[in-house]
């Protein structure tokens, strides 16, 4: 994986790309995992300054989303979602059943008047680092909830409702 590499990722409102953000979590997951949040924070703080020009005043909010992207790719529970919409990708390589997916969840979107942060990975290391085997593949404020399928929209309604249902503390009334 090339340490150039620059990687997209939602910091508050904005996505800031991020150069060698894969390689620093992968070489973070490998000799901090045991530590506590705060410490893995801060190394990937360390580590990422180095390249990425990081304002003082907005290191508070860069670590948590570099915390955010870590346990992500380490499986862990995420907790700091965007409170104002939810976070979609769609995994897949770019192929027509990939584009109907985003699409159909666009459309959903729209149809609900719900704010959603829709993003399409389609770099292999990426999409394997989410633990799916097909594609395209649908995850959901860092849930996934479909492999190598295009689900029907009233599915992918059902998943929007319940993600911010889940998000906002709220019960979701089941159709």
């Amino acid at each position: 994986m090339p340490s150039d590499e620059i990687t997209q990722i939602k910091i508050d409102k904005d996505r800031i790309g991020i150069i060698g953000l894969k390689v620093v979590l992968a070489e973070v997951a490998e000799t901090f995992a045991a530590n506590t949040d705060e410490e893995i924070r801060a190394e990937l703080l360390r580590r990422l300054d180095k390249r990425n020009y990081i304002p003082e005043s907005w290191k508070d909010e860069y670590g948590k989303a570099f915390l955010r992207e870590f346990k992500k790719i380490t499986g862990r529970l995420v907790e700091d979602l965007d409170p104002d919409g939810l976070e979609i990708q769609v995994l897949g390589p770019g192929c027509a059943r990939c584009n109907q997916l985003k699409q159909d969840l666009i459309a959903v979107l729209a149809e609900m008047d719900m704010a959603a942060d829709v993003a399409q990975v389609t770099d292999i290391a990426e999409i394997g680092s989410y633990g799916v085997m097909g594609t395209p593949a649908l995850v959901i404020n860092a849930e996934v909830k479909s492999v190598g399928s295009i689900p029907p929209k009233t599915k992918l309604k059902q998943w929007l409702q319940d993600a911010f249902a889940k998000q906002s503390g709220k019960k979701t009334a089941k159709n």
